[in-house]
């Protein structure tokens, strides 16, 4: 007979309580197990890959304040001329004052200062082209300066997240969250950006305007 039937044997029945005490204990320990291993392995899962089109460096589609635009008159090469445009939207330009850009695409503003300049030069095309653009992201969680942050030139994920004081010591480069707007719905992409800090070879994944980056903590 062994200890388990002794305990079972018992007489005053405190043999039995023990068992099925111990074998409480051994069915929940199971089932924190079963528990933990269900959270590790959804923290292992691979993260979602990023489209080419998602992660390519951003194209400007409507001007914002902060953007510096070129002017290039081919009619009046001395009227030629960089505008970084002001906090309330608009540029200032010769012979036609202040115009409105902020809000507006490269080809839709082109297309109204070649209407406006018609009065004024012989030759009124104008080209525009962006020379710089301004993009705000937001970044939270785990990072040692949350809140937003203004880039001029394309910026990855990375970057950003360096440009933030870096991941805190509770956070993990694991499973990123970068939340941006498309087609007017907001898309989650996961990202592991462990491979950038261990000097594997990565292609970048560049932020866009608006986006918001979260760096979860740790789970242990």
């Amino acid at each position: 007979m062994n200890r388990f039937d002794d305990m079972n044997n018992s007489k005053d029945g405190t043999g039995k309580n023990c068992v099925k005490a111990w074998r409480r204990s051994i069915a929940i320990a199971g089932s924190v197990t079963t528990l933990t291993g269900a959270l590790i392995s959804t923290s292992c899962q691979n993260p979602h890959p990023p489209t080419p089109e998602q992660a390519a460096a951003p194209a400007a589609v409507t001007l914002v304040s902060g953007d510096v635009v070129r002017l290039t008159f081919s009619g009046a090469p001395e009227l030629n001329q960089s505008q970084k445009i002001r906090t309330d939207g608009k540029v200032n330009l010769p012979l036609v004052g202040e115009v409105d850009a902020a809000g507006k695409t490269v080809v839709a503003l082109q297309r109204e200062l070649a209407e406006r300049y018609k009065s004024e030069l012989k030759t009124s095309t104008v080209v525009v082209t962006l020379e710089s653009s301004v993009t705000q992201v937001v970044i939270s969680g785990a990072v040692g300066r949350p809140g937003r942050v203004t880039f001029e030139r394309p910026t990855t994920v990375f970057q950003a997240i360096m440009e933030a004081g870096g991941v805190s010591e509770f956070g993990t480069l694991r499973n990123v969250h970068l939340v941006r707007l498309i087609d007017g719905q907001q898309k989650t992409e996961v990202l592991d950006l462990r491979p950038v800090t261990s000097g594997r070879s990565t292609k970048p994944y560049y932020v866009r305007d608006g986006d918001v980056i979260y760096v979860p903590r740790t789970m242990f």
